[in-house]
């Protein structure tokens, strides 16, 4: 077994550097939406899936969502986010609320006053 040393191994060590560094970096965008940001919105759309229905188990109450509707910037964007049952019974269509959201998934869904 060889070793190198001098300009060919320092040249394999900056090109795995540069490597690894260019992988580490990844999308700019996935960097993007992985940052939390709080929206002020309304809820226009509640559904429910009934227990065994595409992706519901048989055990339980279903799934339940909300649909919002917020401005981000000058775009209006509507999210649709699967929420507990209690959040579903207490946000009414119409309901004006702040969302938080990270990873692209809903982390807090608060009151507005």
């Amino acid at each position: 077994m060889t070793t190198r040393s001098g300009p060919a191994a320092l040249a394999i060590i900056v090109a795995a550097a540069l490597l690894g560094s260019a992988c580490a970096s990844g999308n700019p965008r996935a960097r993007r939406d992985a940052a939390f940001k709080s929206l002020e919105a309304t809820v226009v759309d509640r559904e429910h899936e009934n227990p065994g229905s595409r992706g519901a188990s048989f055990a339980g109450n279903g799934n339940y969502y909300l649909v919002f509707e917020a401005r981000e910037g000058e775009a209006t964007v509507r999210y649709r986010f699967q929420v507990t049952m209690v959040q579903y019974n207490h946000y009414a269509e119409g309901s004006r609320v702040q969302i938080i959201v990270g990873d692209n998934q809903l982390r807090d869904i608060r009151p507005l006053r």
